[in-house]
């Protein structure tokens, strides 16, 4: 082994490979995190799709995972998937209790380590609310709530995202209502809602060292569970892909090791996401 490879390999600058671990180093650190989940398709109908033109110029402009997958079926348990590394149990979307439990997240995680957590959850009733559902709104999306050691007041409504992106808290997750994200509505009213709510962010997080990840939790249940996942914003490399197989607990380890966090359940053993930074 080479010096430069021997320097590597003390330093844990591991090249991780579907599932194995790879330490901090190899990722980012990007001033702002935003991850919005979409609902309930398969990677073939959307990227490559003429009804999806704003998902695809964020491919075009950031990155395409083109082996993205998710854990399992249906929606909720995705969602505590890519939040604690588990689906704690969880195997429907039936409404659990809240605070049911009190193991690490990327929540609890990000506030050991000092940093800023909060959700955006577009139809919330009012911030914190634990309610089940409301309208549009269904908090089998918003995983936070299960975990006692999440405050609720973190929770917030998505008219609450700041206009101010500096204002931001260092990771933020943006759930959008039952219509934006694409489970009762179509491919383009989803694709419009991203557009228009957080184009505005998607642009300026190319020139202030943030980033954008928009994915799904589950696909139509006809693809293997291949589901969408582009990444943009300044850290990331325009037109870049990976045929690298990532599931949600990839994308949770990589966010840990943004910010230098612990991981949570199976991140801890998950690679981070490479090959598609800027530097």
């Amino acid at each position: 082994m080479s010096a430069v490879g021997l320097a590597a390999a003390a330093a844990g600058l591991w090249a991780g490979i579907d599932g194995t671990a790879n330490a901090a180093g190899s990722v980012p650190t990007p001033d702002h995190t935003v991850v919005v989940m979409m609902e309930n398709h398969a990677y073939s109908q959307v990227i490559g799709s003429s009804s999806a033109p704003y998902i695809n110029s964020l491919k075009t402009g950031g990155a395409n995972l083109t082996a993205s997958y998710a854990i399992t079926h249906p929606s909720q348990p995705n969602y505590f998937a890519i939040f604690s590394g588990s689906t704690q149990g969880i195997t429907d979307d039936g409404c659990y209790t809240p605070g049911f439990s009190s193991a690490p997240n990327l929540a609890s995680e990000l506030a050991a380590a000092g940093e800023s957590w909060a959700s955006y959850n577009e139809t919330l009733p009012g911030q914190g609310s634990t309610t089940c559902s409301s309208g549009r709104y269904a908090r089998k999306h918003n995983p936070w709530f299960g975990f006692g050691n999440v405050p609720t007041s973190t929770a917030r409504t998505f008219a609450q995202f700041p206009a101010d992106y500096t204002t931001l808290p260092k990771v933020s997750f943006v759930t959008p209502n039952l219509c934006s994200d694409m489970h009762d509505c179509s491919v383009p009213t989803g694709d419009t809602w991203l557009q228009n709510n957080l184009g505005a962010y998607a642009t300026w997080a190319k020139t202030h060292n943030s980033v954008l990840i928009v994915t799904f939790d589950e696909d139509n249940s006809l693809s293997g569970n291949k589901i969408p996942t582009v990444l943009y914003g300044q850290p990331v490399k325009a037109g870049s892909s990976t045929s690298t197989k990532y599931t949600h607990y990839n994308v949770l380890r990589t966010i840990e090791d943004m910010y230098g966090t612990s991981h949570a359940g199976n991140a801890a053993s998950a690679a981070d996401i490479t090959g598609i930074w800027a530097s």
